[in-house]
């Protein structure tokens, strides 16, 4: 039976979960208990010292609250502790004792992973962390949700019974009854 080839986000999650399944494994043959996805929150606090969430996200550029979700977890694993800031609203990431011994050691374990990473560009015939620079780049000058309705407009008729119905923002729902 034929089958649709895979669309770029299915493309993408299965090359994050076999990179980061690797590496993860890699720790595991270390001895380590860590996860590739702490490894944003541990270059920043080595590289910078005790910062807030805010700080961590806006160097990493992932979300606010993947950031905060990662921390909880390394805080369960002793890795990290938070603080409240200058604002009672803020949280400042800490290294503890255990997470500080650990940064030197995952260094070499970065190094390693890097120059797999080259490698594996260097097979490509690409610098596949340069073209993903250049994708979210492009991304943020015109986001994917403009490509896409250049290519299809959304119509304005309701959903049918075989499509979901989207949802309207509570507020609108509420102005009208529902």
């Amino acid at each position: 039976m034929p089958t649709s080839p895979p669309t770029l986000g299915t493309l993408l999650r299965h090359l994050l979960d076999q990179l980061d399944g690797d590496v993860e494994r890699v720790y595991a043959m270390g001895g380590l208990e860590y996860r590739p996805r702490f490894t944003p929150v541990m270059r920043v606090l080595g590289e910078q010292g005790p910062v807030s969430i805010r700080e961590i996200a806006d160097h990493a550029r992932i979300s606010h609250s993947a950031v905060s979700q990662t921390v909880a977890e390394m805080v369960a694993r002793k890795l990290v502790v938070t603080r409240t800031g200058g604002d009672a609203r803020e949280r400042i990431v800490h290294f503890t004792p255990r997470g500080k011994a650990l940064y030197p050691v995952l260094r070499a374990y970065w190094r390693a992973t890097n120059a797999a990473a080259a490698g594996l560009s260097d097979e490509l015939g690409i610098d596949l962390p340069a073209t993903l620079e250049r994708a979210i780049a492009a991304l943020r000058a015109r986001p994917f949700r403009e490509r896409i309705l250049e290519q299809h407009a959304v119509p304005e008729e309701p959903a049918t019974a075989s499509a979901p119905a989207r949802r309207r923002p509570a507020r609108e729902a509420s102005r009208r009854g529902a």
